[in-house]
């Protein structure tokens, strides 16, 4: 059975290594906004909280293990991610890559606690419906015509409308991924690299999950003490929904065959 075709990604908790340090990055470097903060955790967001942050003092990066590859900040056009960029250049931000995926065009970060970023907006969704194997690919991100697209206006942070767009995981196999994640979960499996990665979706999008094991092939789950992924949410429209997963998956709040920890709620 399929998962319901408007599922989307939801609220994505990390552990940080100290909480200002991470939350000066994610405001002054990424745009995002402190939404609430008590008791060594905060919320952060746009609109609505997209990450929320656990301090756990004197955690290392979490390198080598099973968990978060990156999370995936999606913006709503092409000249919001243009000014991302300009502000990005301006700034003299450290940047992991800039990538035209065909799809989507994408750049990508890492915080201080060596969390992957991507800020990415889509292309025109009738241009790459049903066609996502054949067309996603990565190849270099033209730079110059994306700044172009920025115009005049600053960069006052992330718009709203920004949402997680989707989420990368580090993972042991790629197959029992797939097993999980389209046979039991209920997505579509959209594009594979052999043995390597795979993305899968709800509804047609091109990935809300990806899955590679490029550095953490039969790895172990990033153990206490890391700065880790605590658990990402799939935001499903209803309590029915969430009833209707929950039981095939086992639950509410379990972990993928790789050990990464997923919650389903009711959007």
């Amino acid at each position: 059975m399929e998962i319901a075709p408007d599922a989307r990604m939801g609220l994505v908790e990390l552990s940080v290594s100290d909480l200002d340090r991470s939350l000066a990055y994610w405001q002054d470097a990424i745009g995002l906004r402190v939404l609430s903060r008590e008791d060594g955790t905060a919320e952060l967001g746009v609109d609505t909280p997209l990450l929320r942050f656990v301090e756990e003092p004197g955690v290392r990066p979490a390198d080598g293990f099973t968990g978060l590859f990156h999370v995936a900040l999606l913006v709503p056009d092409r000249p919001s991610l243009g000014r991302f960029l300009a502000h990005a250049a301006r700034e003299q931000i450290p940047l992991e890559g800039l990538s035209d995926h065909d799809v989507s065009e994408a750049i990508y970060l890492r915080d201080p606690d060596r969390h992957g970023i991507e800020v990415y907006a889509d292309r025109p969704r009738e241009q790459w419906e049903g066609q996502v194997w054949e067309r996603m690919t990565t190849i270099p991100l033209d730079a110059a015509s994306l700044l172009a697209e920025a115009g005049e206006d600053g960069f006052d942070g992330l718009p709203e409308r920004t949402t997680v767009g989707h989420v990368h995981l580090r993972v042991r196999d790629v197959d029992e991924t797939i097993r999980f994640y389209r046979d039991t979960l209920g997505m579509g499996l959209t594009a594979q690299l052999g043995d390597t990665a795979a993305f899968l979706s709800a509804g047609g999008y091109h990935h809300h999950i990806g899955g590679n094991t490029w550095e953490t092939r039969g790895a172990e789950p990033a153990p206490e003490g890391t700065a880790r992924l605590l658990r990402f949410t799939i935001a499903l429209p209803d309590e029915a929904e969430v009833e209707r997963v929950a039981e095939r998956i086992g639950g509410t709040e379990v972990r993928d065959p790789s050990g990464n920890p997923l919650v389903l709620r009711a959007a």
